[in-house]
């Protein structure tokens, strides 16, 4: 009887082992393509959700940040004069962070727009060349890219820092540089897995680290060899990387999926709605949603 039981148990877990494995691969209804919620925009870019799932995202050309509302599917601007908006994230009081690359700055904007902070704007006295996505940590760190893409409607500019890099900034403001890339662009991390992701996009690579503690990393390693502008995780732990479409790189670093977008380019991808199972994607002119049958990672 005991051997009957146990060997009950073990199939048992074979099964739930199973089940697991077509979860973390199968996270998309197969009668359900992207569909496009709007294109009246120049350059989509740098989405991010709220608390309650509604997603913000910006257009870089016209320096302004929209919101999509997932009760109504409708989109609204938020605000004009951005700073050059790109990648933004949400910290743990809804406060919308931004790299604004118009004078290489990272902003704080809070939900209701009436009060907003520049948080960096040089590190060791010198311009940074125009910070372009981040990560929240628990600590309240900032992770952050800092690529060079000179914009035209920079006045002036003068390179000042001659490297590429991945940088933390800590709650007190302190910023350290931690490592350097070709073109680092899109991030990512995740408190549930401890891991951060890292795109060098013209390297055509994504790194992954441990997070050891607060603002301290392993050393890279190559996570798959494709670059992205913009990454997401979900809740196994699949990553979402863009440039041709959505892409999608199970835990281990093994392509499982790819999205098609009918657009020249896709920017960025992020998890909202009402449960954070919707992706949300931003494409040049467009920004598309899919429902998904995971949700976005803690």
């Amino acid at each position: 009887m005991k051997n009957i039981s146990s060997l009950f148990l073990f199939g048992l877990l074979l099964v739930v082992i199973n089940c697991k494995s077509v979860n973390n691969n199968d996270v998309f209804y197969h009668d359900k393509q992207p569909e496009m919620v709007s294109d009246q925009f120049r350059f989509t870019e740098g989405p991010a959700s709220d608390k309650e799932g509604n997603v913000y995202f910006t257009d870089q050309p016209r320096d302004i940040i929209y919101y999509w509302d997932w009760r109504t599917n409708k989109i609204a601007e938020f605000l004009i004069r951005t700073g050059r908006a790109n990648g933004t994230h949400f910290d743990k009081h809804d406060n919308l962070i931004t790299c604004s690359d118009d004078q290489g700055e990272i902003w704080k904007i809070s939900k209701d727009r009436k009060k907003i902070e520049v948080l960096v704007t040089h590190v060791n006295g010198n311009r940074l060349n125009g910070p372009n996505d981040l990560w929240i940590d628990k600590y309240g760190g900032i992770y952050f890219t800092d690529p060079l893409y000179e914009r035209d409607y920079w006045v002036d500019f003068k390179q000042e820092i001659p490297h590429k890099s991945l940088y933390y900034r800590n709650k007190e403001g302190g910023i350290i540089k931690l490592d350097t890339f070709t073109q680092p662009n899109g991030i990512v991390g995740s408190e549930k897995f401890k891991k951060l992701y890292v795109s060098d996009i013209d390297a055509g690579k994504t790194y992954v680290y441990d997070i050891l503690s607060e603002g301290k990393l392993s050393e890279k390693k190559l996570f798959c060899e494709m670059g992205s502008d913009g990454m997401t995780l979900d809740e196994y732990g699949n990553l979402y990387l863009t440039g041709n479409g959505v892409t999608v790189f199970n835990s281990q670093g093994k392509k499982i999926n790819h999205i098609p977008i009918p657009e020249e380019w896709t920017s960025n991808v992020t998890f909202g709605g009402e449960d954070h199972s919707v992706l949300f994607i931003t494409a040049s002119k467009s920004v598309y949603i899919l429902p998904t049958k995971t949700k976005r990672v803690k």
